[in-house]
């Protein structure tokens, strides 16, 4: 591969400074055999001298080296397209690296079933993979794969949740806890002292939804620590279907007329708009997750009130690239990487490149 011209330069002083040939250094930088020790050190001690740093393209391609990268997500499905976002992320960075001999394969999950997820980590440890990357749900499955994942040594990635107490390389994601406390400041500076605030979570599996209760937990110690007074309602609904979600929702705001604001800790905030919307209720602020068409739909007729974004495509890039610098060691990979909260509404949506 031919050189640039500051990096030829510097390859030559090195070989002139060391008394050998230009071939050797180009050994010592890649790392390659057939140069003896002292030669080595002697080359190594001038290129730290010198403050030397070859092309880290040239270096890349000159190791040749083939990488497998798996990629563990929950599917796209009916309920939301949530998971296009980071999957588009993920693929636009698998583009950019493919020229390095790295490849990648995806290996996806229902968010409804345990054992796809079982089948998925199965597939995935069978194809023996160089790194992951996972988007974790259902937490004790989780934490045990990647027990097996830890076991076998593989740089790990997280992305839009965390496992708590889990190492990795890295997560890359929403800061759970302040992204409820957010949501709650903003419902506290449009209610009244006698409202009530529903918090739902829309989940088949709430135990092992953990980024949920986080957010849920960050949004009620808002309240508490600001000394507000309105009352809180926790509803929690398991089936997800509309019909489900509407029956359960009716009854509880039929229960509790007072209820003002509604705080739902996910994207599925499009299913309480839509039963919202059905039954002709437009006095409820209500806020949710994530900049997808049937959010933005609701947004811009006003039943949402606030969309909280968190970047997912490019928690995706991000995710895989941290699993490249690592591996062709470019850079260190910081613990964490928390994604901007973004609050969205329908004056400024259209704008909104996130």
């Amino acid at each position: 591969m031919k050189k640039t011209g500051t990096e030829l330069t510097g390859v030559k002083e090195i070989a002139r400074r060391a008394n050998v040939s230009i071939g050797t250094v180009d050994r010592v930088i890649h790392n390659r055999k057939g140069v003896s020790e002292d030669t080595k050190k002697k080359i190594n001690a001038i290129i730290e001298e010198m403050n030397f740093r070859p092309n880290k393209m040239a270096s890349l391609l000159a190791s040749r080296k083939i990488l497998n990268f798996a990629i563990l997500i929950p599917a796209v499905s009916d309920e939301t397209d949530y998971w296009s976002y980071p999957l588009n992320g993920i693929k636009q960075a698998a583009d950019e690296i493919r020229q390095f001999g790295v490849t990648v394969q995806y290996y996806f999950y229902d968010l409804n079933s345990k054992s796809s997820f079982h089948k998925a980590a199965d597939e995935l440890l069978k194809n023996e993979p160089d790194a992951v990357l996972m988007a974790p749900s259902f937490v004790e499955d989780s934490m045990a794969f990647v027990k097996r994942i830890l076991e076998l040594e593989l740089p790990l990635v997280f992305i839009n949740s965390d496992l708590p107490g889990q190492p990795g390389l890295t997560y890359i994601g929403p800061e759970l806890y302040q992204s409820g406390m957010l949501a709650a400041q903003l419902i506290s500076l449009a209610i009244q002292k006698q409202d009530k605030i529903l918090t739902v979570n829309i989940s088949t599996d709430l135990e092992n939804n953990h980024h949920l209760l986080r957010k849920e937990r960050g949004f009620k110690s808002f309240f508490e620590s600001s000394g507000n007074t309105n009352r809180i309602i926790t509803l929690h609904i398991n089936d997800t279907k509309f019909d489900t979600a509407e029956k359960v929702l009716l009854h509880e705001l039929t229960a509790e007329p007072a209820i003002k604001a509604i705080f739902v800790t996910n994207s599925r905030v499009n299913v309480i708009a839509g039963i919202l919307a059905k039954h002709k209720q437009t006095d409820i602020l209500l806020v949710g997750y994530d900049f997808l068409k049937k959010n933005i739909d609701y947004l811009i007729t006003g039943q949402i009130t606030f969309l909280i974004c968190q970047r997912p495509k490019e928690q995706g890039y991000l995710g895989v690239m941290a699993l490249y610098k690592h591996l062709f060691k470019i850079s260190g990979v910081e613990k964490s990487t928390y994604m901007p909260i973004d609050i969205i509404t329908k004056e400024n949506y259209r704008f909104y490149n996130g």
